[in-house]
């Protein structure tokens, strides 16, 4: 039985942490799937590599306000996915040659492991391996709701939906979430008609909900979208798929050629059997970890979708760092940053956001004030001819420190960074408003404006 002195499960940030640092140790990498994990295989990457060609697609409709009269002629679906995974797929190939043949210290071992106990590993390959140190970063999957006939029905994920032969003239898409709403703005600028199953009554309902009412109210005028509905039965028809809903209304059905399940991710740690290792984990599957990402087992640290609340790729990539350290120095341990972590939803339109939502400072009794400004209001709005758009900032009344901030509208993602510096770096927001130069007329000053209207003392 071959000893190693860390084994690393899982190849998305999890194959960040080798370093020259490491070249003296024996590193065992275990990978199930593709090298490069959910981020670059089946996620963050090739999912905006098609939100950006959606965009252009869908830009033409949005220029008849501005006095240009302008069409998308066709969309050419194989070409569009062809240059996405023509690009991706090598760099996964490429990452998985380099751990298995260039670097002499580290062994690859491509199967499903499993813990036997705490050091102990079968990679699902034959080979049982022991280590000292043990790092899971095996992420997470799609996950799949109960609903009557699903398997015999034919659908996809967010794992299989971007490899499509040929776009369908109609998609039904089942999830309210981050996922649901990319991916319907993605296939409805292709022109898909796609319709949206949610069992909320909001779209992106953990948003701010100022928030999330604006973008249900937005994609009701873009998509079908059925709110308060509960998917009971999937049925297969010659065209493609049949839903069997139940709703406000009573029961109801909808069809389409092809159906998305984008119900939310979970954690992998039932394939990995970690129960064996002693690992204590939360109610969702989680493992549990510490400030310091480790587990209930000292030698055995975690990070990314499989230990996070947040499925986030520059979280993950922050803890792989963490582990990085407390591996090499174990004495002087370094802890993991949660205070500020934002997100984005790259749907139409954007959404950012970092901190609190109003109903959490109210159920969390914090003191706040907020304001808001709408893209509308500044210039830069005014030649979008932007009219939905709006920042919501909430602050400390006291010390005028930011708690949280929310974005919808026009390059959100990018607009809302100097609120995450500002938070992360205690600046508050009387000081971040006058303390500095705001370009005329860019759209940052939407968050300029908006921090000079908190009344704060």
């Amino acid at each position: 039985m071959r000893h190693f002195d860390l084994v690393i499960i899982g190849t998305g940030s999890g194959n960040s942490i080798p370093n020259d640092a490491m070249a003296g140790w024996q590193i065992a990498i275990l990978e199930k799937g593709t090298f490069g994990g959910t981020c670059l295989n089946v996620g963050c990457i090739p999912t905006k590599m098609f939100v950006h060609t959606a965009d252009q697609a869908a830009a033409p409709a949005n220029a008849k306000k501005l006095g240009v009269d302008a069409h998308t002629d066709a969309v050419h679906w194989p070409e569009i996915r062809d240059r996405v995974f023509g690009r991706i797929d090598p760099i996964a190939e490429g990452g998985r040659n380099w751990r298995a043949n260039e670097n002499a210290n580290v062994t690859v071992y491509e199967g499903t492991a499993k813990f036997l106990d705490e050091k102990t590993i079968d990679t699902g390959t034959g080979e049982t391996i022991t280590a000292d140190r043990i790092v899971i970063a095996a992420g997470s999957r799609p996950s799949i709701p109960d609903i009557a006939d699903l398997d015999q029905t034919g659908y996809h994920t967010s794992d299989t939906i971007m490899r499509l032969d040929e776009l369908p003239k109609s998609l039904v898409i089942v999830g309210s979430g981050f996922i649901a709403s990319e991916f319907a703005h993605v296939f409805s600028s292709f022109g898909v008609e796609v319709t949206v199953i949610a069992r909320s009554n909001l779209l992106l309902r953990h948003e701010d909900l100022e928030i999330a009412e604006r973008f249900t109210e937005i994609a009701r005028q873009k998509w079908d979208v059925r709110l308060q509905r509960k998917t009971t039965r999937a049925e297969k028809t010659a065209t493609g798929v049949r839903l069997h809903l139940e709703g406000p209304n009573g029961e109801e059905t909808v069809e389409a050629e092809q159906l998305l399940i984008a119900t939310g991710r979970q954690p992998n740690t039932d394939l990995l059997d970690v129960a064996k290792a002693g690992l204590d984990l939360h109610d969702d599957g989680r493992v549990k970890v510490d400030e310091y990402q480790r587990t209930s087992q000292d030698h055995i640290l975690a990070l990314g979708d499989i230990s996070s609340d947040y499925q986030l790729k520059h979280v993950a990539n922050h803890e792989a760092k963490v582990v990085q350290h407390n591996l090499l120095n174990p004495d002087s341990p370094r802890k993991s940053d949660h205070r500020f972590v934002p997100a984005a939803v790259f749907s139409s339109p954007q959404i950012a956001s970092v901190g609190l939502t109003e109903e959490q400072a109210k159920d969390k009794g914090i003191r706040y004030v907020t304001a808001s400004q709408a893209y509308a209001s500044i210039a830069y709005g005014w030649a979008m001819e932007d009219t939905t758009g709006f920042a919501k900032l909430l602050a400390d009344p006291a010390t005028g420190q930011l708690i949280g901030a929310h974005i919808i509208g026009p390059q959100a993602s990018t607009v809302i960074q100097p609120l995450i510096q500002a938070m992360s770096f205690g600046l508050d927001a009387k000081t971040m408003a006058q303390g500095q130069y705001w370009i005329h007329p860019a759209m940052p000053e939407l968050v300029e404006n908006a921090l000079l209207n908190l009344p704060l003392d």
